[in-house]
């Protein structure tokens, strides 16, 4: 199913990354520094950092924890992880003797790494929903197909290969993407010949996956209404055919196109030398937190709908249920998550590397439409 995302995600950044994870050294060892710097930072939470960076410690190559990474330019934010890099009177004498205590005294390079990995987690809490809508194509997808008319010319059509058509509009949006929308968009940037950033594509990603779940509320909505109320089993008993399905999974695939793969590139980019495989765990947590989230949902909203004896949303007969509603619901606290991850990617600032800065300025940085 995710065949195709794979391959376009591995045609853009499997190179850079195999190049970066040279650069990088022990990533094991390298993952495990950068808690180093949060260790010191809290022994020096009484300490006042005069203003300037003449202060603040830097290894050289030798001492660095990561060898030939490239080195990340000081920023402004978490001012309180600063104190791990500077340079008090008893980090000089411990100098003097020829004494280095890394859990009082961190380069501040290393201490740029975690404000890396900070600033990718709010942009990372906001793409677990969009799991939550994914995994719907493998479940309630599926039920709600089986309780549609799958005979066609007295072929029966199984529910779970409707997901074909998300495989199809995963093949078409990335041709599209490819050969349509990343030229035209590059020739209406005035400032630099490129296509939609990974943050861009992310929120459109979002956009879709609500169109997605609009969508799939009022299929359900016509399928009750013509559906049989009195059977016992649901399966097959609305005449609503079940290629009313079809531009749900279209909306499915088309996020994927703009999510998945911009998510995959966007960590795999920002995140430091030394802890490549941090910002890899990150697209893998999504999804698995999202399918965790995914029941956690089902189980709380059957909860709450079976109260005073009522069959609720979600029931084993769908026609007595209201599955539309919890679409609905989902494309809601999805318009939510879209809000707040629109702030996040305003706020978000793009890692700086020495002589390169790998992103998009801040005035270009964030737009859905």
């Amino acid at each position: 199913m995710h065949l195709f995302r794979l391959l376009d995600a591995a045609n853009n950044s499997v190179g850079n990354l195999a190049d970066d994870e040279n650069r990088s050294g022990s990533l094991v060892a390298s993952d495990f520094n950068a808690c180093i710097p949060v260790g010191a930072a809290a022994k020096k939470w009484r300490v006042e950092i005069a203003p300037g960076e003449e202060n603040l410690y830097e290894a050289n190559e030798k001492e660095s924890s990561v060898g030939g990474a490239r080195k990340i330019l000081h920023t402004d934010g978490f001012k309180f992880l600063d104190k791990a890099a500077y340079i008090t009177s008893r980090d000089l004498n411990n100098r003097k003797q020829g004494c280095h205590n890394p859990w009082r005294l961190c380069p501040i390079s290393q201490v740029e790494e975690v404000k890396c990995i900070l600033r990718l987690l709010p942009i990372w809490l906001c793409t677990i929903l969009y799991s939550v809508v994914f995994n719907q194509m493998a479940s309630l997808f599926v039920e709600q197909g089986a309780a549609m008319n799958c005979t066609v010319s007295n072929f029966q059509i199984p529910p779970a290969s409707m997901s074909s058509f998300d495989i199809l509009s995963v093949a078409l949006f990335i041709f599209v993407y490819r050969r349509v929308l990343d030229p035209l968009v590059s020739r209406f940037n005035k400032k630099e010949a490129k296509g939609l950033t990974e943050l861009q594509r992310m929120g459109i990603g979002l956009v879709i996956a609500i169109m997605a779940m609009v969508s799939a509320g009022i299929v359900e909505c016509y399928r009750l209404k013509y559906a049989r109320k009195d059977c016992i089993h649901c399966d097959g008993s609305s005449s609503l055919s079940v290629f009313w399905q079809v531009p749900q999974y279209a909306f499915i695939g088309a996020s994927e196109v703009f999510m998945y793969v911009g998510q995959l590139e966007f960590f795999n980019a920002q995140a430091p030398d030394g802890l490549k495989s941090f910002g890899s765990a990150l697209c893998m947590t999504s999804i698995s937190l999202g399918n965790y989230a995914s029941s956690l949902l089902v189980t709380m909203v059957m909860k709450i709908s079976t109260e005073d004896h009522m069959p609720g949303w979600i029931p084993g007969n769908l026609n007595r249920g209201h599955l539309d509603r919890f679409y609905f619901l989902l494309a809601a606290l999805t318009s939510v998550d879209l809000i707040l991850y629109i702030v996040c990617a305003k706020w978000y600032k793009n890692i700086k590397l020495e002589g390169k800065i790998v992103g998009i300025s801040d005035e270009d940085k964030f737009s859905v439409v």
